[in-house]
């Protein structure tokens, strides 16, 4: 089903496809590019909880299906939104698409929306590309938004 607005992000991860797909349901990796906790990994009919404790906010994701190595969807927010994340393997690595729809919001505040989460889905695969590919934490998430 395609959705009139949606927000589409997109990266090639020089990984192969199941080092790529742990690393988005098992929280011991993704909090290394995305959240700082979460109450355990994504698996299908549950629904975790992730936290960013520097901004002291979380969120819960229900996960509404999981196919190993190829997708995952999930609904989040607040209000709840839908977020896919597909996997596809490429000759170079793996295409990983994050795509966000099913928004509430009109006008302004849908353009706020979209805006935050064009923003936020690159910001995570452009941490997720390097932690994967080069083992560094940039440290990308902590720092969109400094304190000071």
């Amino acid at each position: 089903m395609e959705h009139p607005i949606f927000v589409q992000c997109q990266m090639l991860i020089r990984k192969p496809i199941a080092e790529v797909f742990e690393a988005f349901v098992n929280p011991e990796i993704t909090t290394k590019f995305w959240f700082t906790k979460s109450s355990g990994k994504l698996e299908e009919g549950t629904k975790t909880t992730w936290t960013w404790e520097m901004y002291d906010v979380s969120s819960e994701v229900q996960t509404l299906k999981i196919v190993p190595n190829h997708k995952i969807e999930t609904l989040w927010g607040n209000p709840a939104t839908n977020v896919d994340y597909e996997f596809k393997e490429m000759k170079n690595g793996t295409l990983v698409i994050i795509k966000s729809y099913s928004y509430p919001q009109t006008g302004d505040d849908l353009a706020k929306v979209v805006n935050d989460n064009t923003g936020g889905f690159t910001t995570v695969l452009d941490g997720c590309k390097a932690w994967l590919e080069h083992g560094i934490k940039l440290n990308l998430i902590e720092d969109k938004f400094p304190a000071e």
